[in-house]
């Protein structure tokens, strides 16, 4: 089994850094202290904050549009029999670019809303939200309204199986 830990749009710049990046990767520590590899899907915008979560774990990342780094735009690779992808930003013909990419799951960020979801073309998609800009999902008939929540992912997976994916709630 592995278990994946999955973020975006953390947005850690050197001006924020302390304390807003020094609290994160402490709450980090906690809700990844499980994980075998950390995704992170993006708007990282601190080399400093990205070399101190790879501390944590491993970490695989892709660039978002506040990124300055050198990063790949999308990345995939298989954990047991699924292919996954990471990308910043979806794009235009999502079931096309999934197929093109014989994904099974794809993680993705840039809207900072945290959502799991499957799809009508077989792919599980997977927005971690934001652990220190979040937006709340959209709002429901029917439910209460929904408050914004810093948040993070987690999802564990079986050489043929999903065995879970969801949402974990950070502290403001």
């Amino acid at each position: 089994m592995v278990t994946i830990g999955i973020i975006s749009d953390t947005h850690i710049t050197e001006e924020n850094f302390s304390p807003l990046g020094v609290n994160l990767l402490n709450q980090l520590k906690n809700a990844f202290k499980n994980v075998d590899e950390v995704i992170h899907a993006g708007d990282i915008c601190s080399k400093r904050f990205l070399i101190k979560l790879n501390e944590i774990k491993p970490v695989r990342c892709v660039l978002g549009h506040e990124d300055l780094m050198q990063l790949e735009s999308f990345i995939k690779f298989a954990r047991g029999s699924y292919t996954i992808g990471v990308i910043h930003k979806l794009p235009e013909d999502l079931e096309r670019f999934c197929n093109d990419n014989k994904l099974q799951i794809l993680i993705f960020g840039h809207t900072h809303q945290p959502l799991i979801k499957g799809s009508n073309f077989n792919t599980l998609l997977i927005n971690p939200g934001s652990p220190t800009f979040p937006k709340a999902p959209p709002h429901k008939t029917g439910f209460e309204i929904p408050t914004p929540k810093p948040s993070v992912g987690l999802l564990k997976i079986d050489d043929d199986d999903i065995l879970s994916t969801y949402i974990v709630n950070l502290k403001k």
